[in-house]
């Protein structure tokens, strides 16, 4: 069975020992090597080719936004995890790292955790997206997957009539938080339709992600609040650790913030969003599902469909990850299977006649 050759990085000698007998616990990763700051890290990579660095944030001498800075420049596609402290700093540069290249982030546990708690969140939290981001499959997984590496095979569900969306909501995670910024640098500033995306972060960590999008887009980028109406031409951002679900109130659209459990481990979750977007927009609802990991989305997407409304997903050779949208794309929900730089165009053409409305210049 192949194994993911993870190099540690953190300048904690007590953090790199507890990642590494985590990893090392498990029998599809070996831990090729450790790294106390990012000057060595980088000549570790040079000598023990790693499928994958964890890479602490906050280091002396350079610290990891420079250490990744380093690593893209010779190795533009390794992996990288950022694993983050939960700080307002750690999360400010977290995000400036996804922006950069990093492929994902964990947060390390707090300090008041004990050493089992601390090994059972980086065991459930880091683990996974180790294995998911160097394509190591275990048991049943491995087994389907003997002797085939051609790409994933799926039906496109049919069209039907056109009709134009209200509302574009969005899934992202491994992998999603750069694909968004690329979207959002290409919609114009007149685009009359609200997006409204579902990120797989915690709370402050999605204040950041807001934020950094704002700098990207020309739109207005929120996190919005309970109860807030929904308007067109902005980017709302669902906050952490609440589910955000859309309702109709006294025929306006508004927000809800919940406090219902995780859904897939993850609060907020895309389909809860999804399913309250299909009950409040119908056959006018488009979802977009771009790169990550997990299942989150396919049910929601189910709904959306069931309504009338639209799926796009983004497709296999752009995505970090291709377990959110493939599984969507494999279930027949979506109806395009698109490569990054082609999503914005797309969403530009499903709004056009909404847009044109909005602005007062009749149908497109």
């Amino acid at each position: 069975m192949k194994k993911a050759k993870v190099l540690v990085v953190d300048d904690a000698m007590l953090i790199r020992r507890m990642v590494t007998d985590v990893l090392a616990a498990d029998p599809a990763i070996e831990v090729v090597g450790e790294a106390p700051n990012g000057k060595i890290a980088i000549q570790k990579i040079a000598q023990l080719n790693p499928d994958l660095v964890t890479l602490d944030v906050e280091m002396p001498e350079m610290n990891g936004l420079q250490t990744l800075k380093a690593i893209r420049k010779t190795h533009p596609r390794l992996p990288v995890i950022m694993f983050s402290a939960v700080t307002e700093r750690g999360a400010a540069d977290t995000l400036e790292a996804l922006h950069y290249g990093a492929s994902d982030y964990v947060t390390k546990p707090g300090g008041a955790a004990g050493k089992d708690t601390a090994q059972a969140r980086i065991r459930e939290d880091l683990v996974p997206k180790i294995k998911s981001l160097c394509r190591v499959l275990t048991g049943v997984q491995a087994l389907k997957s003997m002797g085939s590496r051609a790409p994933a095979a799926f039906t496109l569900r049919p069209l039907g009539s056109s009709i134009p969306a209200d509302v574009v909501a969005i899934s992202l995670s491994t992998g999603g938080p750069a694909a968004l910024g690329e979207i959002a640098s290409k919609l114009p500033a007149e685009l009359r339709v609200p997006l409204i995306v579902v990120p797989h972060m915690a709370p402050m960590f999605t204040r950041f992600f807001a934020e950094r999008l704002a700098t990207q887009t020309r739109l207005k980028v929120v996190e919005p609040a309970d109860g807030e109406s929904v308007q067109p031409g902005v980017v709302y951002v669902a906050p952490g650790d609440v589910h955000l679900i859309v309702h109709r109130r006294n025929g306006v659209s508004a927000f809800a913030l919940t406090q219902e459990p995780p859904l897939h481990s993850h609060r907020p979750a895309a389909d809860i969003l999804f399913r309250s977007i299909a009950e409040t927009y119908g056959t006018r609802a488009l979802a977009l599902v771009l790169t990550g990991m997990g299942q989150d989305g396919v049910k929601g997407c189910e709904d959306i469909t069931a309504a009338g409304g639209r799926v796009i997903v983004q497709d296999e050779a752009t995505s970090v990850v291709w377990e959110m949208a493939g599984l969507v794309a494999k279930a027949g929900l979506a109806d395009a299977v698109m490569p990054l730089g082609d999503l914005a165009s797309e969403l530009i053409r499903r709004t056009a006649r909404a847009t044109a409305l909005a602005d007062g210049r009749g149908a497109a």
